[in-house]
């Protein structure tokens, strides 16, 4: 699917809580590596810590991130792009990121905590992980 393909229809809301999914260029497991999984977590906390997000939960695959997250400034289209842009930054890995990504707004009759558990829970689906809580690389707000 073509990245403008993926845009069209798109709407950002401030407040719209989203569940997004960008994957790794060519899907290189570059996330095998703590230090790359690591700045793409702190670049997560970056979003948060300066407005533009408030963070749900998030894990961080070997070849891609699930985070969900309420808008709170701009678009979603500028919180990927300043996501994507600093993490491949701090990792000086060349192109880090397939173009694109995925975006799913919360419905109203979808549960938060629901879909929160879901996303920590790809680890385990995965075979990562046998117990929830042993991926180092998954977070879930224990507000839910």
């Amino acid at each position: 699917m073509s990245s403008s393909s993926l845009q069209r229809g798109r709407q950002s809301a401030i407040g719209g809580i989203y569940i997004l999914t960008t994957v790794v260029h060519c899907r290189r497991p570059l996330f095998e590596h703590s230090r790359n999984a690591e700045i793409v977590i702190e670049t997560l906390r970056h979003m948060e810590r300066s407005g533009r997000s408030r963070t749900y939960a998030w894990v961080v695959m070997p070849d891609h991130v699930h985070w969900v997250m309420e808008l709170k400034s701009g678009t979603l289209a500028g919180c990927m792009n300043l996501f994507k842009s600093r993490s491949s930054r701090l990792m000086g890995a060349g192109r880090v990121w397939q173009s694109g990504y995925h975006d799913h707004a919360l419905r109203k009759e979808e549960s938060l905590e629901h879909v929160a558990r879901y996303i920590v829970g790809n680890p385990i689906r995965a075979g990562l992980t046998r117990n929830a809580g042993e991926y180092p690389y998954a977070w879930c707000c224990g507000a839910l």
